[in-house]
């Protein structure tokens, strides 16, 4: 077999397509010439993938360790089958194939974090251990395979692993409000979790003082975190799925004028009609969140008459690794706020 770039030789159900369409994958822990085999520290689930989790726990009583279990073990990788999402890892280099382009500039033990989705990394557990709830990470060991063109990164020695790996997980949302927002514009940024206070403080660096910044979010708690930052000029305690309240609740912030940019990294679903109707007609939505449904977003716009630009976001943007760490250098009450996050109950 001919190890591809991109992984084909991996895929096994259907063989032959991307890792990421494939429903199965061979997890392999011994690396072809081409790819990097890393000893797997921690998973970072994404946020929706992880609140549909615990939802699972809740309903059927099967716990949020042996639904992954299950996953890894079925699939080859860590794909929920409900969301289609997956997450990140962090772990050590344990071999590096002597056609990988990285294979001068990596040695065994390096530290690194994968800059892709687990939906698409060959990935083999051999023990689940503790599970941290608020910053949606899980302890394991492991070995995962990284491809030709799998991006990864080195974790920085000015941050804990937690704190690089939350902002690696989610760096694309806030690279793209910088890239996107502009001086004088209203953002609005709905989900102040980790995804949504990186866009805060990205949006305030870019609107500046002519502009504003608004967040809503469901959770007084995490609302509160958000406003003691103070990147936002109001924060709104409403839940997104009611777009009859977002409306309300904007228009009176803005005079009527609505957001020229709205930013959605909300873990729910139901939150695209909310997001579609709180931005200008001339404006733009940037959909982050995992729980996005395109028919819903598509003919909602629709039914609404909103010709506003609506975006999937690309977890990928040039850059993107630094542009997170950047924000938490120049913001030190961010990164504490993301090492509160990282630290939190664990089960």
């Amino acid at each position: 077999m001919t190890p591809h770039p991109f992984g084909l030789h991996r895929s096994l159900d259907p063989p032959g397509v991307l890792p990421q369409v494939a429903q199965r994958l061979d997890a392999t822990p011994q690396p072809f010439d081409n790819e990097i085999a890393i000893a797997v520290r921690a998973l970072s689930i994404d946020s929706a993938s992880f609140r549909q989790l615990r939802e699972a726990e809740s309903s059927t009583g099967e716990s949020v360790r042996d639904q992954i279990a299950r996953i890894v073990r079925e699939r080859g990788k860590m794909q929920n089958p409900v969301t289609g999402s997956g997450g990140m890892l962090l772990g050590e280099v344990a071999v590096v194939g002597r056609r990988h382009p990285a294979a001068q500039r990596l040695a065994k033990g390096d530290r690194i974090a994968s800059l892709v989705s687990l939906t698409l990394t060959p990935l083999t557990l051999d023990t689940i251990g503790e599970i941290h709830l608020q910053s949606e990470r899980v302890d394991v060991t492991g070995t995962a395979i990284l491809f030709e063109r799998t991006l990864f990164a080195r974790l920085p020695d000015d941050f804990p692993e937690a704190v690089a790996l939350a902002a690696f997980d989610v760096a694309g949302a806030p690279a793209t409000v910088l890239r996107d927002a502009q001086p004088g514009l209203t953002v609005l940024v709905i989900g102040t979790g980790k995804a949504g206070l990186l866009c805060l403080a990205a949006a305030r660096e870019k609107v500046g003082g002519k502009g504003r910044v608004l967040a809503v979010e469901p959770s007084r708690a995490a609302a509160e975190r958000a406003r003691a930052l103070g990147f936002a000029d109001a924060v709104f305690v409403i839940d997104a799925r009611d777009p009859v309240a977002m409306l309300s609740a904007v228009e009176t912030a803005t005079g009527g004028r609505l957001a020229d940019l709205v930013v959605n990294v909300a873990n729910a679903s139901g939150t695209e009609a909310a997001s579609i109707l709180c931005a200008r007609d001339d404006g733009a939505v940037l959909f982050f969140g995992m729980a996005t449904s395109f028919p819903a977003a598509a003919l909602g716009a629709e039914g609404l008459a909103k010709p506003t630009l609506l975006v999937i976001g690309n977890g990928y943007v040039r850059g993107h690794d630094e542009t997170a760490l950047g924000l938490l250098r120049r913001h030190p009450a961010l990164a504490k706020a993301f090492a509160a996050l990282a630290a939190g109950p664990s089960r």
